[in-house]
Order: structure tokens, then sequence, then C-alpha cells
């Protein structure tokens, strides 16, 4: 068995003199970065620290981009048109490509409710597919497993990767457990690995309903502000590469 999972972080979340997350210990287990663009978190300093932090340990440069909503964390709903979505995510891609070495990105993987609202509407995840490829045509889409969305970026010939969670409930739809719910963001460590290994080695993970749901994943996000995170991140690896299971970044698999 040949097992091989792209395993990612979203970072660089801090803004000005205030710090969050713990990127400098989390990059060492990870092999992509997916990078706040300012709308969510971050800034132009962070964002150049963050990309060259990744850079140096050879981990996949990504764009996080959102909403414009600082105050939410970008985790509140919007009513933006296509238009408006389209422009922000090109201005923020864009933006975070130009501080890489190389003036490229690996993937974009929009953040919190531009997400998940995404993942159920196809007009506003083609809008998303559209500044990817704007951007540059050969960035990879992380989206969620199993969604509507992936149909929709691969209709339009993007480079897309379907993405699990490691620290959060799902629905039997497949869909994200919201976080106004109790349970959403699962904090045992033994859970997050077992659920994890789970999904990656073979192919199932159980609903919050209680249903056994398949899932078919190229990468699997740990969340970087989940309390324990670092101790996370390297149990994670360490039982991957037990398990037979080789991390590897998306450019690699996709």
């Amino acid at each position: 068995m040949n097992l091989k999972i792209d395993f990612n972080c979203d970072m660089g979340e801090s803004f000005g003199m205030y710090k969050m997350g713990f990127d400098e210990e989390v990059i060492k287990h990870i092999s992509s970065a997916n990078i706040a663009c300012g709308f969510h978190a971050g800034d132009p300093m962070w964002m150049r620290k963050t990309v060259e932090l990744a850079e140096s340990h050879g981990v996949g440069v990504g764009a996080h981009p959102s909403y414009p909503d600082l105050n939410g964390f970008g985790r509140r709903n919007m009513n933006a048109t296509p238009e408006e979505v389209r422009n922000d995510v090109v201005y923020q891609a864009g933006a975070l490509k130009a501080f890489t070495s190389g003036r490229n990105l690996q993937h974009v993987k929009p953040h919190g409710a531009m997400y998940n609202q995404a993942v159920g509407d196809a007009d506003l995840g083609k809008s998303i597919c559209e500044a990817v490829l704007e951007v540059d045509s050969e960035i990879i889409l992380l989206a969620l497993a199993g969604s509507a969305w992936i149909d929709v970026a691969k209709n339009i010939g993007m480079r897309v990767a379907r993405e699990v969670f490691a620290d959060r409930a799902v629905h039997s739809d497949g869909t994200l457990v919201s976080r106004s719910q109790e349970g959403s963001v699962i904090h045992d460590l033994n859970e997050v690995v077992d659920r994890s290994l789970q999904m990656v080695t073979e192919g199932k993970i159980v609903s919050v309903e209680g249903d056994i749901i398949e899932v078919q994943a190229d990468s699997i996000c740990l969340h970087g502000d989940t309390p324990g995170a670092v101790d996370m991140a390297q149990t994670l690896k360490e039982q991957f590469v037990a398990n037979g299971v080789e991390i590897t970044p998306l450019s690699n698999l996709v």
C-alpha cells in the first residue's frame, strides 16, 4: 500500500502586533500552508514572514482568501455578488503570490464563511474558481471532499484537490458542523488521530448523526488556532508515517 496525503494548516493569521497561532512550530510537521491575505487576518508584514517561513521548510505556499471581515475573522456569511467575490479572491491571491520567491502559488483555499458557502452555492464556487484561474491556471483549488464544488472546478478545467478536516466534525452529507454548535471542533488528541487515520487509510468517517460516510482525500487540514495544535500536528505526522502514509505537498499529488 502506497498512501500519500498532503497535510495543510491555516497560517499567518496574526495582525500587526498581535500574534496568533504557533506557526513556527506547526510548520515543522505539515506539507502545505494556507496563508491569510489580510481580509480576515494577516497583513503585508505577516504575509511576507509566513511565506518565507513556509519556503524555508519546503512547505507548499497557498493563499487563504476571505470575505472582507476582520471583526468576524471571516466566519460570518456575506451576501456578496459573484463579481465582488471574484475580485476579492484575485486581489488577495495576487498579493500573496507577489511575496513568493518564484512568484508562484501552489494552491488557493478560501477561508471560513466563503469556503462553507461555496460548498452549497454553485455560482459562488464558480466565481472563486474563475478568480483562481485568472491569477494562474496552474494553481490548485483546495475544496471540501465530496462537495459539488469539486465538480464545478473540474468542469472548467481546474486542478482541484479534495480536502478533509482532522479536527472538525461532519454531518452525514459531508458538510462541516457549524462552529456555533457544541462539538464542531474536536479537541481530544486521540480522537483527532483516530479519525484522521480512518479517513486517510480507510476512506471513511463517522458523522455526528452516527452514519459511516465515505470520503476521498488528497489533503487533510488541521487548524492552527485549535488548542494543542502543535502536539496534534506532531502526533498526526508521526502516526501517518507509522501507518505507511507519506506526507507530501499538493503539487506532488494533483
